[in-house]
């Protein structure tokens, strides 16, 4: 069937090389679906205000700034205090204003990359010594 609008065409072909792969249908992608920042209210039952801060480049002069924002996030248990950090993750809407759940993130001493890497060969070797002379002593 051949059709004679202006606005529709066959479709181009497309070289097999250029196709973009789709994921596989168990995997997702979660890209920009979860936020970090602050809880800077919770008056409101079963719902805390975050504050996510960003950099972005200023449109005219290219600075980077800092854009801060603020969402509602569900809360079920009421758990959270002002200034905890939180990750928000986006849910099914809630409400008018909330879409996503707050996450308790641990706090920043133990996300630190010297604690989850096992330590040097260098700083064994100091601990050794360290025994050894406390041992002496």
């Amino acid at each position: 069937m051949l059709l004679s609008s202006p606005f529709v065409s066959p479709l181009p072909r497309v070289s097999p090389l250029l196709q973009v792969s789709r994921p596989a249908a168990g995997l997702r992608i979660e890209a920009a679906k979860q936020l970090t920042g602050r809880v800077v209210t919770t008056k409101a039952d079963k719902t805390v205000g975050v504050e996510v801060v960003r950099l972005a480049p200023h449109p005219k002069y290219k600075r980077r700034e800092r854009i801060k924002k603020k969402y509602q996030a569900h809360d079920p248990e009421n758990q959270f205090k002002v200034g905890d950090v939180v990750e928000l993750r986006s849910s099914r809407p809630i409400s008018k204003t909330k879409h996503f759940v707050a996450v308790p993130l641990p706090p920043r001493d133990t996300r630190r990359k010297s604690q989850l890497l096992p330590p040097l060969q260098s700083q064994q070797a100091d601990d050794e010594q360290a025994e050894v002379v406390a041992a002496a002593e």
